[in-house]
């Protein structure tokens, strides 16, 4: 398995994690309020296994990388907007997943 490969897939696995745990907790399957750090940490962890995998596919000139490089806005935006409301929360999360969708598909073609 190459490089690029591992941490993109660390990095849409992370993002994928975050998601869960955020739909879980917006449809009250679980509740997180004495444990916010749970999905902050995860979004520490998508952002910095984004970063990484980014900076590494595009040294390596990785197609998957081109792919990965627009999920930075999302994720700031979720960073920027915050929680509330959480319809725009859920759409800036959302918008990322077809950039990782791709990176995924271009890393293990």
């Amino acid at each position: 398995m190459t490089l690029v490969r591992t941490l993109v897939t660390a990095a849409a696995g992370a993002y994928a994690a975050n998601c869960a745990l955020g739909a879980s907790v917006a449809l009250r399957w679980i509740d997180t309020s004495s444990i916010r750090w749970v999905h902050h940490g995860l979004y520490t962890v998508t952002v910095t296994t984004t970063a990484v995998a980014a900076v590494v596919g595009t040294a390596r000139r990785s197609p998957a990388a081109v792919a990965l490089l627009p999920a930075a806005l999302p994720l700031v935006l979720l960073q920027r907007h915050g929680a509330r409301p959480l319809s725009r929360h859920t759409h800036d999360a959302l918008a990322a997943a077809p950039c990782y969708a791709a990176a995924l598909l271009l890393a293990w073609r």
